[in-house]
């Protein structure tokens, strides 16, 4: 058994949005299920959850060095899949109906609710779990927080709405017309609405990570990004052109480049970073040359597992470099004057804890 790392209690407005938020989830499926029957809605079902256990892996694979809280990461799945997708239906109709007042006609509102409501209105949305977050910043050390966060949002967000489009087009032309749309959304293009909220994810990462006075900008940067990804894909479906289409996702498949290097360049600058904070501890005799060397590169960090897996230290192992990458984490934090000196002092004694328990080589 480990030491448990110094964690904070859960807030009750993070348990109470992560209820509510799941309630408004399932009731948008009980209403999917009693309109499209079970045969329909069973179909769509296990299209939608099909792809997830990759993509969630995938998303979380970026999170190893540092996992984040279970319990965040649930209440942000759960605020895209439920009230994002609730008030995004809401807010878009309501819009379309402003428009049909004004005399536009019924294709051109289709065309604005597609093209430029529904990306308006969802990112706001989906992002703002990132904004509720916010409260709980010492969560988001780095910009890969961001991108974690906010892909878990778009995640559940996509899976509610991905059983709603494949309910209708099932509705519409039968089975083969929803695995024909699970071609597209499913495989072709299934990290879509995580791609456009990580551009959000990302400003309010930025934002809360570096101390320049135009730092808060980088927010409505990120929306303004996410909304013009998300418009772009949704602009090239309406036009039915191969074209615009294969533009539109080479262009998204550019962004999921750019967030694939910023994790990659972060995580090495934070391993490397270690290797400047911990000598520092050698006195209290948990931290060694052999183990900041090992703790400083990312192969070092995975040999020294697999060693340990075959010693029966693996656990113990992985506890040492989390809290190690913990107490790197912290520092920087109080470089940004983002943790005050008492809770430095007790997250500071409570990591050491659990190294000086987890070492024993």
């Amino acid at each position: 058994m480990t030491a448990p790392l110094l964690a904070p209690r859960p807030s009750k407005a993070l348990l109470v949005g992560l209820v509510v938020s799941g309630v408004l989830a399932l009731i948008v499926l009980a209403i999917m299920l009693f309109s499209g029957g079970p045969v329909g809605f069973g179909l769509s079902a296990l299209l939608a959850v099909a792809p997830l256990p990759v993509l969630l892996a995938a998303v979380l694979s970026l999170d190893r060095l540092e996992p984040e809280p279970k319990l965040h990461l649930a209440f942000a799945f759960a605020w895209g899949a439920g009230v994002a997708i609730v008030a995004g239906i809401a807010l878009t109709l309501l819009g379309q109906q402003l428009f049909v007042r004004a005399g536009y006609a019924s294709a051109a509102v289709e065309d604005i609710g597609a093209v430029v409501l529904a990306p308006v209105v969802e990112e706001a949305l989906k992002g703002s779990a990132l904004l509720l977050l916010l409260r709980r910043r010492a969560e988001i050390d780095g910009l890969t927080d961001g991108i974690v966060y906010a892909s878990m949002a778009g995640l559940g967000f996509a899976a509610v709405e991905n059983v709603g489009y494949y309910l209708l087009a099932f509705g519409e032309d039968g089975p083969g017309a929803a695995v024909q749309l699970f071609v597209v959304r499913g495989l072709i293009d299934p990290l879509g609405h995580p791609i456009y909220t990580s551009m959000i994810g990302l400003g309010v990462a930025y934002a809360l990570t570096h101390r320049t006075a135009a730092r808060f900008a980088a927010i409505p940067l990120g929306y303004l990004g996410a909304v013009l990804l998300h418009g772009l894909w949704n602009g090239a479906a309406t036009t039915g052109s191969l074209t615009w289409l294969g533009a539109a996702y080479l262009v998204i498949m550019a962004a999921l480049v750019l967030l694939i290097v910023v994790t990659v360049v972060e995580r090495r600058q934070l391993v490397a970073r270690m290797a400047y904070y911990l000598p520092a501890y050698q006195q209290t005799g948990l931290i060694t040359d052999a183990d900041v060397r090992m703790l400083t590169t990312l192969s070092t960090r995975k040999t020294a597992r697999k060693w340990a897996r075959g010693a029966g230290l693996g656990r113990a192992m992985s506890d040492y470099q989390q809290a190690a990458t913990e107490l790197t984490l912290l520092h920087l934090r109080a470089e940004r004057h983002a943790v005050e000196p008492r809770r430095f002092g007790l997250e500071r004694d409570a990591l050491l804890g659990v190294m000086a328990h987890a070492r024993r080589w």
